[in-house]
């Protein structure tokens, strides 16, 4: 696998070109996709010992969607649909919360190829091999901290706190300006949505994709902000700034990525064109297809009035409206037909 720029390797990686047609029929016709027998929802609950139950070789074997514990399948996912063909489920992945400490500063979506390319330190979960040397045969043999053999990569910038020192060599290494002790998340919370107007497709193996502006602190509108911060008491509140959350609440951040694909692609130049958001009633793009929505969320527990910042470049100035995040999509195909089939049977799962 070429690795380099990516640019090139990638704008020719057009696996599904020959599926565009094909899905098209699949979404006229309000069909999920096919799935292997078996795959779905199970009524015995979240089986497995460990994380994801290490075979001969070491490494989580795979394995389909499950009910998730205390829901029977069935059991219709919030919020309702808001269409008859609405892909109403919700599949949750449990990654842990970054137990294993796998913090870097390169970034193998929009640097591939270029150690300490972000400028600023990223926290991890799932794969436990990211790194900007990695490919997606490298991607797909390591292992993973996802509990039911899921090695997709997720990612984001820490959040430091700047009124204690870095002692720890990863606290050290970003520089530009990014200091401070990195607060580890007291809660990960991985979980894939559906449509709320029609059934999805799955995404293609190793589909990369960013959310949020790594430089809206200084960009000319606000367009590419996605961030929102928040306090654990009030979930349906969010802001674009720091929170100030009460004793006892959490700090939380809330990634949500694009889920309209182009049907082509699983990179482009600037790493967004093949993959948009669908407008705020939910319908996707005419060129484009849903595929299940990701959305990652942080927890940290901090003390009333401690100062926080979040990495970013030095020019931003840890402005939080910078919040942003990545995702290489490694589920085998077999891993996303479970996902996919779940949220158009609008039940919740765990992968």
């Amino acid at each position: 696998m070429v690795r380099g720029s990516g640019r090139r390797r990638r704008r020719g990686h057009r696996p599904f070109a020959l599926l565009a047609p094909v899905l098209c029929l699949v979404l006229g016709a309000g069909l999920a996709a096919a799935l292997p027998d078996g795959a779905g929802p199970d009524r015995a609950g979240h089986g497995g010992a460990g994380h994801g139950g290490p075979g001969a070789s070491g490494r989580p074997s795979p394995g389909p969607a499950t009910a998730e514990p205390g829901a029977e399948a069935g059991v219709a996912a919030d919020p309702p649909p808001v269409g008859s063909q609405a892909s109403s489920g919700s599949v949750g992945v449990d990654c842990g919360r970054g137990e294993e400490g796998h913090y870097n500063e390169d970034n193998v979506v929009v640097s591939p190829g270029l150690p300490a390319g972000a400028h600023h330190t990223h926290a991890y979960a799932g794969n436990l091999s990211t790194d900007a040397a990695s490919t997606d045969a490298s991607l797909a043999a390591a292992a993973t901290s996802c509990r039911g053999g899921d090695r997709s990569t997720y990612y984001w910038p820490v959040l430091r706190r700047t009124d204690r020192p870095g002692t720890r060599p990863h606290e050290r290494a970003a520089g530009h300006g990014n200091t401070g002790r990195i607060l580890p998340e007291a809660a990960v919370t991985v979980e894939y949505r559906g449509s709320p107007v029609s059934r999805v497709v799955p995404m293609p193996r190793f589909l990369r994709a960013v959310t949020g502006d790594a430089v809206a602190g200084t960009a000319r509108d606000g367009g590419g902000v996605r961030a929102r911060w928040g306090c654990s008491g009030t979930p349906d509140r969010s802001t674009t700034r720091y929170p100030r959350c009460s004793e006892g609440e959490r700090i939380t951040r809330t990634l949500v990525f694009p889920s309209c694909w182009n049907g082509l692609d699983t990179d482009s130049p600037d790493h967004r064109a093949h993959l948009g958001f669908p407008a705020e009633n939910g319908v996707c793009p005419a060129d484009s297809f849903p595929v299940p929505q990701l959305r990652i969320g942080l927890e940290y527990e901090v003390e009333p009035g401690t100062p926080v910042a979040v990495d970013s470049f030095p020019e931003q100035r840890h402005d939080p409206r910078t919040d942003h995040a990545m995702f290489v999509n490694v589920m085998t195909d077999e891993q996303m037909a479970a996902v996919v089939d779940c949220l158009n049977r609008g039940v919740r799962c765990r992968l």
